[in-house]
């Protein structure tokens, strides 16, 4: 299906919006023809979002969400479905990074990165699955990382979230098939956006400076046009980035070779 078409009057949720790769694909979406659902903690960072993306305000729906707060999804798959009386796809891109040795970070802090980057996505993904299974169709994309496939040093609880994202959505594609509602896991490698500066690092506090690897990478604008046609062939594993995804082939077939270069990795 070209892209002039995939997305066109299609209901999209996208969460962690309020920047980088989700405010990437918010403006990709909308100028494709999508009515979109803005998430994201930040308020004001969506409202200026949806003031300047194709159709507006009037088009769109802002819809502050924390992905700490799961008791809340419930009543905002509602007000979702209030406004637009469906959903096409959700785009789970929310998420926390993280920098620290992993002696060093408390447990409470694996467990803020775990509440946002595993239990949050979960839990939105399941107060949705009534409704799209109920519809028997639909699209789940989840948006990790190539650390979900390379644990890379100083990044511990981070790479611990995404390798968990992988393990339960590889397992729900499987249930859902049935259905007819689909599942796309998204590794990027890396892209210019500000997760390093917001990161948190072993004390829990922002890590507030840029990784150098980011800082020369691609935009999440053009992150965002690689990604579009490969949600709209559905595809179920997408990788997009630099010579880094090499690293989850070798991984899978030279995983000696990949722990021994892991050793060597500077702390950044």
């Amino acid at each position: 299906m070209p892209i002039s078409s995939a997305f066109t009057d299609q209901v999209i949720w996208i969460t962690g919006a309020s920047s980088g790769i989700g405010a990437a694909l918010a403006r990709a979406l909308a100028a494709a023809g999508a009515q979109l659902v803005l998430s994201a903690r930040r308020e004001p960072e969506l409202q200026a979002l949806a003031a300047t993306v194709p159709g507006g305000p009037e088009r769109h729906l802002v819809l502050p969400l924390d992905l700490t707060a799961t008791g809340t999804f419930p009543a905002a798959v509602e007000t979702v479905l209030a406004r637009f009386g469906h959903l096409d796809r959700l785009i789970n891109n929310g998420g926390l990074g993280q920098r620290g040795d992993a002696a060093d970070t408390p447990l409470e802090v694996d467990r803020r990165i775990m509440e946002v980057n595993y239990f949050g996505q979960v839990g939105l993904t399941k107060a949705v699955l009534p409704h799209l299974t109920t519809r028997g169709a639909g699209h789940i994309v989840v948006v990790s990382s190539v650390v979900g496939y390379v644990a890379t040093p100083h990044r511990s609880a981070y790479a611990a979230s995404k390798h968990a994202l992988h393990g339960f959505y590889n397992a729900l594609r499987a249930e859902l098939h049935p259905t007819g509602v689909r599942v796309s896991i998204v590794c990027p490698g890396y892209v210019r956006t500000e997760i390093s500066l917001h990161a948190l690092d072993s004390s829990g506090g922002r890590h507030a400076r840029m990784d150098k690897n980011q800082a020369r990478a691609m935009s999440a604008d053009t992150f965002a046009a690689r990604l579009l046609p490969q949600l709209a062939a559905h595809k179920e594993e997408i990788l997009i980035g630099g010579r880094e995804i090499y690293a989850v082939y070798l991984q899978r077939f030279l995983p000696r070779l990949v722990s021994r270069v892991l050793r060597r990795s500077p702390k950044r």
